[in-house]
């Protein structure tokens, strides 16, 4: 055999073997491949976190007992501006972790075969939130930290709205108070969800009771607005020929600010009303009247009145100031006539009983005047502002005399005065009038008038006309 020949033997020999080792190799590679395939098909490939827990290479109940681990003492930790509260193992607040389920859907996502791809991978990371709660211990926890929570809260501030404040020159915002006072019922309803869902921590900060109304509320600035409109009402009273304003400090006192609106204090406002009645009363109180021979006098209440009605015009005025426009009102009133001039003007019949005289004046002007006779002392007539309600020609008048027998005296003209049959008329029994014949002569109470001078004041005189008698 040549050289050669045997050279080339030798060679096809190496690479049988060559063919054989790299099969060999082969065959080895895909068994080994294939056996880790079927090792991952109960193991989590590689690079594989939970819950940042490693469980690469470890079994569902292995991964299931590191993460248990993990979580055996584990805390819920509450803070208040960063700084710890309190601490409590989440096993207290009877949180319990089960994964199982979850561990096992993330296994079969997971490809066996795909393992050595995971090497070179970015890690898989999971987050699992399963929890299993012991609600009785939970609600032990929760009614414990509330416990405490009510505790803290005794010694610390609740927050305060903005509100409007009266000032001496009108009304203003009052800014809003941040308290220290932590909402109880908000803090354990997010403890108590944080916690189940498996979250670590909470900041008892973001619960500290808030203001509902801050100064920058827009409601709050309108209602300064017309808090201030309100106090700035110039609301004049005209009553009994007397004008005058109510105070705007009064006004500013009567100012309520609420939640959404402002008003006026009603018991204020009435008690304001029941003042003026008081003073101004007409069917309650005197009037001063400068009379023709005596200079001012004092005239008690009579039918020719009015009383203001309080609870009406206590209304009326709150509507009228809230309106915020300024105004000029009288009170509503019940009489003979209304408030809103003077009781007695410029035209008036003036009966002094004193000097047993009679005068008439119409527009300021002296119309007529003459003596009378007015009631006996058993019968007088009484004083009083009173006023001519009806005129009636050929009247009979009756009544009783002081021995209790009837009488009946016909007059030519009647002008009744007041509600009890007081009146004005002609008396042509009387001889003459004045002086002090009243005392002998004197009527059963009205004022007996010269026939022909009755006649030129039932003429003159109209119904409505005030009768002062004093």
């Amino acid at each position: 055999m040549t050289r050669g020949g045997a050279r080339t033997k030798k060679q096809g020999k190496i690479k049988k073997i060559s063919l054989i080792v790299v099969l060999g190799i082969l065959v080895l590679l895909v068994s080994g491949y294939t056996y880790r395939s079927i090792y991952y098909t109960s193991h989590f490939l590689p690079k594989t976190e939970v819950n940042s827990v490693d469980v690469s290479n470890l079994t569902i109940d292995e991964a299931k007992t590191a993460l248990k681990e993990k979580y055996a003492s584990e805390t819920f930790t509450i803070n208040e501006d960063g700084q710890l509260w309190k601490e409590i193992k989440k096993s207290d607040l009877g949180v319990n972790l089960d994964f199982t389920k979850e561990l096992e859907n993330l296994r079969q996502k997971q490809s066996p075969w795909s393992w050595a791809v995971s090497y070179v991978s970015a890690a898989e990371k999971e987050t699992l939130n399963t929890l299993d709660v012991n609600q009785e211990k939970l609600t032990n926890s929760v009614n414990s930290i509330k416990d405490d929570l009510t505790k803290l809260n005794a010694s610390r501030s609740e927050s305060e709205d903005a509100k409007v404040i009266r000032t001496d020159s009108g009304f203003s915002i009052q800014k809003e108070k941040i308290g220290t006072a932590i909402n109880v019922d908000e803090a354990i309803a997010s403890i108590t969800q944080t916690a189940t869902e498996g979250k670590e921590t909470i900041d008892l900060k973001e619960f500290r009771s808030k203001p509902n109304v801050t100064s920058e509320d827009e409601d709050l600035k309108k209602e300064i607005e017309r808090a201030n409109k309100i106090a700035q009402v110039k609301a004049t009273y005209t009553i009994n020929g007397v004008s005058f304003v109510v105070p705007t400090e009064t006004i500013m006192d009567w100012i309520e600010s609420s939640d959404t609106d402002i008003s006026l204090n009603n018991e204020k406002i009435t008690e304001y009303v029941n003042n003026l009645a008081t003073l101004y009363n007409t069917s309650s109180n005197p009037t001063t009247f400068n009379s023709t021979r005596r200079g001012e006098v004092s005239v008690p209440a009579g039918s020719y009145s009015w009383t203001i009605q309080v609870d009406q015009e206590a209304a009326a005025l709150k509507d009228a100031i809230m309106s915020g426009k300024d105004f000029t009102r009288s009170p509503i009133v019940q009489g003979s006539t209304t408030a809103d001039h003077a009781l007695v003007g410029n035209t008036y019949i003036e009966v002094d009983l004193q000097n047993q005289h009679m005068w008439f004046y119409k527009d300021g002007a002296l119309v007529l005047e003459t003596d009378v006779v007015t009631g006996k002392p058993t019968t007088p007539t009484p004083p009083g502002v009173f006023y001519v309600w009806n005129h009636e020609l050929n009247a009979t008048l009756r009544g009783l005399n002081d021995d209790g027998s009837k009488y009946a005296s016909p007059v030519n003209y009647w002008m009744p005065i007041d509600w009890t049959g007081v009146g004005i008329h002609d008396s042509d029994w009387q001889p003459e009038y004045g002086g002090e014949l009243w005392k002998t002569r004197g009527s059963h109470g009205c004022v007996n008038t010269p026939p022909g001078v009755m006649k030129e004041l039932y003429a003159a005189v109209e119904n409505g006309t005030p009768v002062l008698v004093f």
